[in-house]
């Protein structure tokens, strides 16, 4: 349906919203003729720190070459096991293969659906020597007990915040309790760019030092290299996300305002075969996917057939638990630990709302009219 209603992204709205401000800080970066490690990148890395809190804020290619990056800056590589959760997106695990680490799999706690903590403690062999907890949908952790299992365990923690920018628990703030936190800016993140682009923040000098040599082909001075690669953050996506980067607490509270909404106003017709999101007191879900589960996994495609019949862009995230994508690299390189019913549900029967700040009142009731005439007929 090449015009929706109700439609997934809405990244053309953005850009006309902050249109003139894009411009500007887009036009200052070409006149400076500066693209590469210049000024706009430096000023975007002091903001980030600032915003997050952090001592250190490393601005890098992808979320991907994030995660990458900050397990080789922390010695983690053959040999060693990482653990996450299995109802995630794929490049999680696929970042520990390219570091060269073993991906170890757990299942999520049946409410939020973020990794169970539990599940971590039994997880863990003499072999594994970090926590990669996932920010899902935009709902953070329950990092203090993910930190008390590292501590009893000597772990590192790296936080996978591609999902959840602006979010926070009930006590703590993302980064709080954990080594690193690594996050993406591709174009549909909360606080995302026309392209790919990432970030680590850290309180860790050594892991600052060790990320800025590996990004930027192992050099911290010119014509002086050791092993590294090209992961840098351009300075036009930084003076572009410099820009959101200001906007993100008003863009984030719309995000919070739709998704309350969405919870109150189908609470009732969800009743008997629709799971909605959960979002536990004192945390703020930041909503970056709205993603309601059907009860019975068969009536999943009916529902998202009929969404799309009545104009509403639903989506999944994500349908395939990377356990059983085709990559997944049984054996040496990762596992399995333990029965995973829960990401397997999650997977089996998820569907993603349209949620993002543009979407007009209009259009969410639209959508919610939508599937109350769904609830009604099935």
């Amino acid at each position: 349906m090449a015009n929706w209603k109700v439609p997934f992204y809405t990244h053309q709205r953005q850009y006309e919203n902050l249109k003139p401000e894009l411009q500007a800080a887009m036009e200052e970066v070409f006149q400076s003729g500066k693209y590469v490690q210049g000024p706009a990148l430096s000023r975007f890395e002091e903001e980030l720190k600032e915003y997050m809190g952090s001592e250190y804020a490393i601005g890098v290619g992808n979320g991907t070459d994030a995660l990458w990056l900050t397990f080789m800056a922390l010695g983690l590589g053959k040999g060693d096991e990482m653990i996450t959760n299995a109802n995630t997106f794929f490049a999680t695990a696929e970042a520990m293969w390219i570091a060269g680490a073993t991906a170890v799999l757990v299942d999520c706690d049946p409410e939020t659906r973020n990794i169970d903590p539990e599940a971590v403690r039994k997880a863990i062999t003499n072999k594994t020597r970090a926590i990669v907890p996932v920010h899902l949908y935009g709902l953070t952790v329950d990092m203090k007990a993910i930190r008390e299992i590292a501590d009893e365990h000597g772990l590192y923690v790296i936080e996978d915040n591609a999902q959840a920018i602006d979010g926070h628990g009930d006590t703590f703030k993302q980064g709080e309790l954990s080594d690193a936190v690594c996050t993406s800016f591709i174009t549909q993140k909360n606080l995302g760019t026309y392209g790919d682009a990432g970030a680590i923040f850290t309180n860790h000098k050594f892991i600052d030092d060790r990320v800025r040599q590996l990004r930027n082909h192992g050099s911290n001075a010119r014509n002086v290299h050791s092993f590294g690669f090209n992961s840098r953050l351009d300075d036009l996506h930084a003076a572009i996300l410099s820009v959101k980067l200001k906007k993100i607490g008003a863009l984030t509270d719309r995000r919070v305002e739709i998704g309350e909404r969405l919870n109150k106003e189908l609470a009732d017709a969800a009743k008997g075969w629709l799971r909605l999101p959960y979002v536990p007191a004192g945390y703020r879900h930041v909503f970056h996917c709205y993603v309601v589960e059907t009860l019975d996994p068969t009536e999943r495609d009916t529902f998202l057939a009929y969404l799309h019949d009545n104009g509403v862009e639903a989506k999944t995230h994500y349908s395939i638990a990377i356990h059983r994508q085709n990559g997944f690299p049984w054996g040496k390189d990762a596992r399995v630990a333990g029965p995973l019913p829960n990401a397997e549900a999650n997977a089996d029967s998820c569907v993603t709302l349209p949620l993002v700040p543009e979407l007009t009142d209009d259009e969410i009731s639209v959508m919610i009219d939508v599937v109350k005439a769904y609830a009604k007929q099935r």
